[in-house]
């Protein structure tokens, strides 16, 4: 199982310096390998072409023959990914003016854009925790990175392949891949359905409720705040706000990080699968007021979702996605299902048997029954195909004298069947 760990970089002046040379003119010449490979080769440019024509040219620009290679690969797999999205239709129909405007110009990279190093060009040294990376002016050694105890641990026993520089907010970053072993997925007693929302972050089946309340206050401070620090207009201002850039987005990853733990630590503890709703594509498929526009777009339920499967897979706990149609409308006593059977967005109750309850709650255990079928149907075995007995073609053909069939019974009356039998033809009709 493959993991990312992001560690800090703590780099003195003469090797900062060297590292903000690097890495835009590594994009630089990356957007200039996008522009000729576009020319060339339109949306379908590949690494071998590219290399045969531009190689030579990253070369005399400085770049050792590790990096333009990897400026190369970059580029390549800019446009393989690009390919398959439009593939997938992920900017739209033909037509389309996001697609059009995707396939019309050549793929582009930002200035301060991560740029993959391998073992060539970065080296790690766990004990002083430090690494010597490739730039630009040289192989700068000795650049002190900061991390937690865990990440070095797990960098020092599990790291593999590529890492990529990353520059954020003028400070810099290494995002390192982690192999890590992959326990097996112990077969589930039951299922821990969970049922993600706006106001209730999660609810299981169990009856735990993660809401949502302090995550939508904190959204709601962070907007007034910065409505009062735009409205100011001065240079201090904006300095305050690149400041404050993302740290929405970082609490919100630490409250889903927290109920992704958990609901994980409660499935491993009681041997029990942890089931989600299939929620793809519902920004596009719900409407909702003008006034709910922002709520509904900052929902991170995507990121939930993630952080519980990848955990999941980590603990061996069973994770498994059901439909998620009608999940809090359906009654999972007697299966009637109805949009009166919730009158309130907190509220159900069954029209027939009269079962009422939390809506998030019901749907959590509707989540959890689907997940008892599916997972059955998941993990049956493929059923032995029901061969029919093997039929004889020849036996209602006509025997031709002189043939191989004729022939006759030892007393010369009849003729045998040996040889028909010898011939049974064992294929279906």
């Amino acid at each position: 199982m493959k993991i990312v760990r992001q560690v800090k970089l703590v780099p003195d002046a003469v090797q900062a310096l060297a590292l903000q040379r690097t890495l835009p003119a590594v994009n630089e010449a990356a957007n200039w390998v996008s522009s000729v490979g576009f020319e060339h080769f339109g949306l379908k440019a590949s690494v071998r072409e590219l290399r045969k024509l531009c190689y030579g040219k990253l070369k005399d620009l400085g770049f050792g023959a590790q990096a333009a290679q990897h400026i190369i690969k970059r580029v390549a797999d800019a446009y393989t990914t690009l390919r398959a999205n439009i593939r997938a239709g992920n900017l739209g129909p033909e037509g389309a003016k996001r697609r059009h405007r995707a396939e019309s110009k050549p793929v582009a990279f930002r200035p301060h854009a991560a740029h993959t190093y391998d073992d060539r060009c970065l080296s790690w040294n766990y004990d002083a925790q430090t690494v010597s990376i490739w730039t630009l002016t040289g192989r700068i050694r000795n650049v002190r990175f900061a991390c937690s105890p865990q990440a070095l641990k797990a960098l020092a026993a599990c790291r593999r392949g590529e890492s990529d520089l990353v520059c954020r907010d003028g400070k810099w970053f290494l995002i390192a891949t982690i192999d890590i072993p992959e326990p097996e997925v112990f077969e589930p007693k039951d299922f821990i359905g969970v049922d993600r929302g706006i106001v209730n972050l999660a609810t299981t089946s169990d009856g735990d409720n993660h809401q949502g309340r302090r995550l939508g206050r904190y959204r709601r401070w962070q907007a007034r705040k910065r409505a009062e620090i735009q409205a100011r207009k001065t240079r201090s201002s904006v300095q305050l706000l690149k400041k404050r850039a993302r740290k929405e987005a970082r609490h919100a990853t630490h409250v889903n990080h927290k109920v992704a733990k958990v609901v994980v630590a409660v499935a491993q503890r009681t041997e029990r699968g942890i089931a989600l709703e299939e929620l793809r594509g519902i920004r596009e498929r719900v409407t909702v007021p003008r006034d709910q526009r922002a709520r509904l777009s900052s929902w991170p339920f995507h990121q939930l979702g993630e952080f519980i499967a990848y955990k999941a897979r980590q603990a061996g706990v069973p994770f498994i996605e059901v439909d998620p149609a009608y999940t809090s409308q359906r009654c999972p006593r007697c299966g009637h299902t109805a949009r009166n059977n919730r009158p309130s967005r907190d509220c159900f109750s069954c029209r027939r048997c009269g079962l009422a309850g939390p809506a998030d709650h019901v749907a959590g255990v509707n989540v959890r029954q689907r997940a008892r079928s599916a997972w059955v149907f998941v993990n049956m075995p493929d059923p032995f195909p029901a061969w029919p007995e093997p039929v004889d073609v020849t036996r209602d053909r006509p025997v031709v004298e002189g043939s191989r069939e004729h022939e006759r019974s030892p007393d010369g009356t009849e003729p045998t069947s040996s040889v028909l039998q010898g011939r049974v033809v064992d294929r279906l009709i």
